[in-house]
């Protein structure tokens, strides 16, 4: 089968939008793909297992046989010892869409039976926008074992992941101080207690409970210098997909700090993400932009103008 998609031929370029063969597999008609800031690092070279041409995009939602579905991030083998304890998310042959298989920039994708999960109504924009973003808070938050009154801190908090993040860390009775971006600070207050843009935000806020990392390299050491003793830092991503280092090592043994990596999210918190955004739990942010509008996505995204998740639909 043929389709529409947009191809990442060369790092760091423009995708070329061509008809590409999608493959042999169960047909989804794909209605809205989120814009993961994971697809931008890897548009940017930084995945060096990965060579063009790449079909870029994990979170993909659309119809299959008329009905509303999801397709899950990753092909799984469901014979590891993590697949067994219900850890998908750290398969040992996972196969992520948008490297190892096409992805969702593009009108019609193939996939395994295994891949689909239903979808409770029609609404693809919403769940595009925010599922994954949500899930990977439901994640990274009980990685942390976030209780009511705890004061966490989110870097990148008006990105696709921040938005969602700090709404859900208020829905758990959290005090949620968010770091961003002075042009999207109106929007981010809505949803958070402290609000700070400065570079060395660590002069205002002190002794946070755990830190929720989005950002990466650029913020860590700012963020390590905010976190209490024997607090933890969940390191979500790194945006920049360069190296991370401590500027103060010292700081984090003395202070007996914690940092732990949160690899994506399970089938199980899918589910429970998209219970949260059907029953209006959480507010889905995003712009929305054609398929033909994916390097005015990109553009956008790779210059912060865009506040919450950018997605694409076919037309």
């Amino acid at each position: 089968m043929k389709a529409l998609a947009a191809v990442l031929e060369k790092f760091s370029e423009p995708l070329v939008l061509k008809e590409v063969d999608v493959g042999d597999g169960i047909p989804v008609r794909v209605k809205a793909s989120g814009m993961c800031g994971r697809d931008l690092v890897i548009w940017r070279g930084g995945f060096r297992n990965l060579t063009p041409p790449l079909i870029l995009g994990h979170e993909i939602f659309g119809e299959h046989e008329g009905k509303p579905v999801g397709v899950y991030g990753m092909e799984t083998c469901g014979t590891c010892k993590y697949c067994r304890e219900g850890k998908e998310n750290l398969c040992e042959n996972a196969r992520f869409f948008g490297e190892a298989r096409p992805g969702g920039y593009a009108e019609l994708i193939t996939v395994n039976k295994g891949s689909l999960f239903p979808l409770p109504d029609r609404e693809y924009e919403k769940y595009a926008a925010a599922v994954c973003p949500l899930a990977t808070a439901i994640h990274s938050a009980k990685l942390v074992g976030v209780k009511k009154g705890d004061t966490i801190l989110v870097t990148g908090a008006g990105g696709g992941v921040g938005i969602h993040t700090i709404q859900y860390l208020k829905s758990l009775g959290a005090r949620v101080v968010s770091q961003t971006s002075p042009s999207k600070r109106e929007l981010v207050s809505n949803y958070s207690d402290q609000v700070v843009t400065e570079r060395n935000f660590s002069r205002e806020v002190k002794e946070v409970d755990a830190v929720i990392e989005l950002v990466g390299g650029e913020t860590i050491n700012e963020s390590l210098r905010t976190l209490k003793r024997e607090g933890t830092l969940v390191l979500v991503g790194n945006v920049s997909g360069k190296e991370i280092s401590l500027s103060r090592p010292a700081l984090t043994i003395m202070r007996e700090q914690r940092i732990i990596g949160s690899a994506s999210y399970t089938r199980k918190e899918i589910e429970e993400a998209i219970k949260l955004i059907h029953q209006g739990v959480i507010t889905p942010v995003y712009r929305r932009y054609s398929l033909r509008e994916v390097n005015n996505a990109i553009s956008d995204l790779s210059e912060g103008r865009v506040t919450g998740r950018a997605i694409l639909v076919p037309n």
